[in-house]
């Protein structure tokens, strides 16, 4: 038996399959082929990212990027064996209870090895065979093909590596085999993907910083080993010190983070390595500060510098946002968060004037492309006299951590909380449990029977301002109407009214929050005034649908505060950004962490004062049209890294086309994959009823599938679907996905794809599918053109719908 193949490796294996069938909201796997070697398939495991911090620990392993193999049983028990070992997931300093300086200092023991923090993506190299390597980036193997995907470019510099030391692939899968390692190391390609640091030429690579045992425990090399098969196999080596004590640690890092540079290199921080004591050193009053991580492993820590980092990050992102063609250069759509300094708010101005100078110089930004020469040229301009008059401006405006500046600030004695929202994402929830812990006003616009009920509504607003400071105007707001009425109600008070937004901006494919949203509002069932979960029509979908996409996104200008809330957020998150809102803009003092938890269970029990009675169905509810995949991804993000990206190679009739849908406004608002249409029936009558049957679920199952190729001709544009799969076998919902998904039509899975769009609207988009039919059987038609997608796997759950 091979050293590969161990009893407890296997074992962690089941653990994992065990807990996402149990929970596949926490644990999810994919399985992918090889691409060294298509005939074996590796299955990459995905642990939901917050729950890496928990108390207990939810999971079995705290390893992040984690590939397996499945053995034939010979008896003995071992099924699996693990193929890539990523390093245990490991927090900044403070950032978790375990990693504060006095934590550390009792759980874990010297040598303190500091590894000099790259600035790239992580490539995972390991033997796929004795033979054969795998090279994968955090969770996937990706497409091959120069720059088509992290890990074909990892591969693709490795190969450069082997021609320059003139080893091998068999030598170095033959190495890594014996050894049962996984090289860890970092890409960092400013041609490929530009991150915060430039890297020149000769730091331009794969930087190795670790080598794993592919083992359940974490064991890692020490440095010295790294390096030493670095210079052996042709990585760039990572540079490092080793110290004796924390106190060494937290002295030496404080003297870099005050120079910023290190051996003469700009420096973003260190990931200090060291292990965890046997046995740990609990303290009494404090079981939280005791480490996750078992007695005598591996333990990573990292020391990351805010400055000037984190400060080139916010560029970076803002001028993203800016770029995205739903904020079209509005300074407002900036998060508050991102302008706390004045050079963050310097730059937003600076970089809409040059964007309306030239905007050719921006073509590819947001694909990770000329990020670091729009730095320097505003890094430039301010050493310059209008930079620095400017800068010194600001910087006279001092902004609380909610980015107002003391010439925005003024004297409000009252404050409206303001939610911007849509139905389902726990605003009621939030404002209940406020109002629990503050004594705040609050009312309902669902409460308001009047058939005018927003005047009404508006008139309760001011009446509880009256007697309250705070007041909670409990609503969706999500139209600028809805804000502007609040506005206008309260000019007539002695002092101004503060507008505090509590904002669910719809920064995320529309498919997912809608998802998120639909599942809130069916868990919640009855316990509303109006909208109730509509187990057969499905009606709460529609009526979230319309209020995603007649929302309008909110300006900074309309409110004084905006607190950034998200879907995805928990009960207690999103309570603790409300909490943490009141106290540092409002200036309350901050309830105990008993009260928090005290005031989420009032908001859990809540359930409304009055009701209005259900309608009686006049008719059945209706049949859906046809039921689809909603895919939850960007479209246009997708289509600007293959059209916006300098250098890209697309052909001109693609391009033609792409520019007349988007100037026309002719790309698919919901992009969608149809699987079954009603046209088709009786023929597709199975079918038919097995996505009936999933559409009855409280939930619906999570598919996912790989964006396949871009295809054209000169009337529509279209992505063809490949390698559709249910995320985990999971509980019964995902179990009617994949009974879907296995006995799907050989003829319906050769068709599927996404419509991106018309030239015109005379042109039915039905085309689209004649188009990917005609292109997947290898048609000649010269009219047809398809490039290969960059690799990317998206999620999405099966819908009925009526249009």
């Amino acid at each position: 038996m091979s050293s590969q193949y161990s009893k407890e490796d296997s074992d962690l294996i089941e653990e994992l399959a065990r807990l996402s069938k149990k929970s596949p909201k926490l644990v999810r796997s994919t399985v992918f082929q090889a691409p060294a070697q298509p005939s074996v398939s590796v299955r990459s495991w995905k642990m939901n990212e917050y729950k890496y911090n928990n108390i207990p620990c939810p999971f079995p392993t705290l390893a992040r990027g984690l590939f397996t193999e499945e053995l034939e049983d010979q008896g003995d028990g071992i099924k699996h064996r693990i193929v890539v070992r990523g390093y245990d997931k490991f927090f900044n300093i403070g950032e978790v209870p375990w990693t504060r300086w006095s934590s550390i200092e009792s759980h874990t023991a010297s040598p303190y090895t500091l590894t000099l923090k790259s600035n790239g993506c992580i490539i995972f190299i390991a033997a796929l065979t004795p033979e054969k390597l795998i090279v994968t980036s955090k969770h996937s193997v990706g497409a091959r093909g120069e720059g088509e995907s992290h890990a074909a470019r990892g591969e693709w510099w490795l190969r450069k590596q082997f021609e320059k030391t003139g080893k091998t692939e068999e030598q170095l899968a033959k190495a890594l085999w014996e050894n049962n390692w996984t090289a860890a190391a970092e890409l960092c390609d400013d041609e490929f993907e530009e991150h915060v640091l430039p890297y020149p030429p000769e730091k331009t690579g794969l930087h190795l910083h670790g080598i794993n045992k592919c083992t359940k425990a974490f064991m890692t090399m020490p440095p010295d080993v790294v390096n030493s098969f670095a210079k052996e196999w042709g990585f760039i080596e990572t540079a490092y010190t080793t110290l004796k004590t924390i106190q060494e640690v937290k002295e030496f890092t404080d003297k870099v983070a005050k120079s910023g540079s290190w051996n003469g290199e700009s420096v973003e921080g260190f990931v200090v390595r060291t292990h965890v004591t046997e046995p740990p050193t609990e303290k009494a009053n404090q079981p939280a500060t005791v480490s996750p991580y078992p007695p005598g492993s591996s333990f990573f820590f990292k020391v990351k510098f805010d400055e000037p980092y984190m400060m080139y990050r916010d560029w970076r992102e803002v001028t993203r946002t800016l770029l995205s063609k739903k904020n079209a250069l509005r300074p407002g759509s900036v998060s508050k968060a991102k302008m706390k300094r004045p050079e963050t708010r310097l730059y937003v101005r600076w970089v809409i004037e040059e964007i309306k100078k030239d905007p050719k110089q921006f073509e590819g930004f947001s694909a990770g492309h000329g990020i670091i020469a729009t730095r320097e040229r505003f890094l430039q301009w301010l050493k310059a006299e209008e930079g620095k008059t400017a800068l010194q401006t600001e910087t006279s405006q001092k902004p609380d951590e909610y980015g107002i500046t003391g010439a925005e600030r003024k004297d409000f004695s009252k404050t409206i909380i303001v939610p911007i929202a849509v139905p389902g994402c726990g605003k009621t929830a939030i404002s209940v449990a406020l109002v629990h812990l503050f004594g705040f006003g609050h009312t309902q616009s669902d409460d308001v029977q009047a058939k005018k009920p927003a005047p009404v509504f508006i008139k309760n607003v001011v009446d509880l301002l009256k007697k309250h400071d705070v007041v909670i105007a409990d609503k969706n707001n999500h139209l600028k109407q809805h804000r502007q009425q609040l506005r206008d109600a309260t000019k007539s008070f002695d002092t101004p009214v503060r507008l505090m937004a509590l904002n669910w901006s719809l920064d995320q494919p529309l498919a997912a929050i809608h998802r998120i949203c639909g599942d809130r509002v069916y868990a919640r069932g009855e316990n509303h005034q109006t909208l109730r979960a509509d187990t057969l029509g499905k009606a709460h979908e529609d009526v979230i649908w319309q209020f995603l996409h007649n929302a309008e996104e909110l300006d900074d200008e309309e409110v004084d505060v905006s607190v950034e809330m998200s879907f995805d957020d928990t009960p207690e998150q999103a309570l603790s950004k409300a909490v943490d809102a009141c106290v540092n803009v409002l200036g309350l003092p901050r309830p105990t962490p008993e009260k928090i938890e005290e005031a989420l269970q009032v908001a859990k029990g809540y359930a409304p004062r009055m009701k209005k009675p259900k309608e009686k169905a006049k008719k059945a509810p209706p049949t859906p049209r046809y039921f689809a995949l909603l895919p939850e991804f960007d479209l246009e993000q997708v289509l600007g890294r293959i059209f916006d990206s300098p250098g890209s190679d697309v052909p001109e009739s693609a391009v033609k086309l792409y520019s007349t849908m988007r100037d026309k406004n002719r790309i698919a608002k919901r992009p969608h994959i149809t699987i079954v249409h009603s046209n088709s029936l009786p023929t597709e009558s199975e079918l038919w009823e097995r996505c009936m049957n999933i559409h009855r679920l409280p939930t619906a199952p999570l598919l996912d599938f790989k964006l396949g190729d871009l295809v054209w001709n000169d009337r529509v544009m279209a992505i063809a679907v490949e390698n559709l799969q249910v995320v985990s076998e999971g509980d019964a919902q995902q179990q009617e996905g994949g009974e879907l998904v296995s006995k799907l039509p050989y003829e319906v899975r050769e068709h599927l794809h996404i419509t991106v769009g018309t030239a015109d609207r005379d042109i039915a988009p039905v085309e689209a599918k004649a188009l990917v039919e005609k292109w997947r059987e290898g048609e000649k038609d010269a009219s047809i053109g398809s490039i290969p997608l960059q690799e990317a796997r998206v999620q999405g759950t099966v819908k009925g719908l009526m249009n």
